[in-house]
């Protein structure tokens, strides 16, 4: 029988010597985080904000008491009023982001903070805080990667008709090509395990990162859920900074753009689809009438038919190339889930 004898080095005994002496609070310290010892996860609500003087105080407030042994940020998006004075007054933390739009403030709270479980809600103070308890127990409980708060909202909301109608129409869409049960694609109100922060791309710059957050988690099949909080009119004084036609235009165009990305044969075989559909109805007289008379009587439709049957041929290849490479950026994005570790 042969034994194996491993030797390290002065350096590393030194430094495996150093490490055993920290204190535990020490030695589970993290960067930019609260330190937390073993078994109990460290959670951080972070509240984006732009100019929700109003709101911002009683969010806080509230959450801190829903949750009081979480750490709460708000990052500020160059605000013009007293946001910032008035949630620091509060007890938060206060952070600034210089780029302007919703995504550009969520990439960076992702980026900066370091905890277990991360609370994300708007500060206008439309979202109940009882509800965060329930989210997060489950989130932990059921191992899961998402808790999406779907709005339940009284007949009192005063909540814009095309809003509702906009997030039927978005989430409906979202629903038939990614599968899944989120009845409700544009909520601001969700809990996310680490593994989700640190792997999420967060591309988006504005409201539409909403819609990253879901089809991200479909597209790689993490475990999610939804349940039911109550929403509620803003408080007197906070105003609304969505835009129904234009927000709801650049949230189409990010659902499509992450269909052709996340699902190119499915999009560029639509594609393909329309291109022989309307070949076959440009050039199918002038082949009847070819077969009758022998003769092209219509010769630019014949070469416009015969262009876009190429066009269709050559949009199915692009889809097959195309969801070749998908399948390769899907296999390193969950092999970036896996490797943050779980806490």
């Amino acid at each position: 029988m042969t034994e194996t004898i491993f030797r390290l080095s002065p350096v590393a005994l030194e430094h495996l010597a150093a490490r055993a002496a920290l204190p535990r609070e020490k030695a589970d310290w993290r960067a930019d985080g609260p330190a937390q010892r073993r078994g109990t996860p460290a959670v951080a609500v972070l509240i984006p904000c732009f100019n929700e003087e109003a709101a911002i105080a009683k969010v806080v407030g509230d959450f801190r008491a829903a949750l009081p042994a979480a750490e709460i940020y708000v990052y500020d998006n160059n605000s013009t009023d007293r946001t910032a004075a008035m949630a620091r007054a509060a007890g938060a933390e206060v952070r600034m982001e210089r780029l302007q739009g919703k995504g550009h403030v969520v990439r960076r709270m992702f980026a900066d903070i370091d905890a277990d479980i991360y609370v994300l809600v708007d500060g206008d103070d439309t979202y109940d805080s009882a509800a965060a308890p329930a989210m997060v127990r489950l989130l932990r409980e059921s191992r899961l990667d998402m808790v999406s708060a779907a709005r339940v909202m009284p007949q009192a909301v005063a909540y814009r008709r095309g809003h509702r109608f906009g997030n039927a129409v978005l989430s409906g869409m979202v629903r038939r090509v990614f599968g899944g049960g989120i009845a409700d694609l544009l909520s601001g109100y969700r809990v996310f395990s680490r593994r989700f922060v640190k792997s999420f791309p967060a591309l988006a710059s504005g409201f539409e990162t909403e819609t990253e957050f879901t089809i991200h988690a479909l597209t790689l099949h993490m475990p999610i859920a939804e349940m039911s909080a109550a929403y509620r009119n803003r408080p007197e004084g906070s105003v609304s900074k969505l835009r129904t036609i234009a927000d709801g235009l650049r949230i189409l165009r990010e659902i499509v753009t992450l269909i052709e990305q996340e699902r190119p044969l499915g999009f560029f075989s639509f594609v393909m689809a329309i291109l022989l559909s309307s070949a076959l109805a440009l050039g199918l007289p002038v082949v009847i009438a070819f077969l009758h008379t022998g003769l092209v009587e219509r010769l630019p439709t014949a070469v416009l038919s015969a262009s876009l049957v190429l066009l269709a041929f050559l949009a199915l290849g692009c889809g097959l190339v195309l969801d070749a490479l998908a399948r390769g950026r899907k296999e390193f994005r969950r092999l970036a889930y896996l490797a943050v570790p779980v806490r």
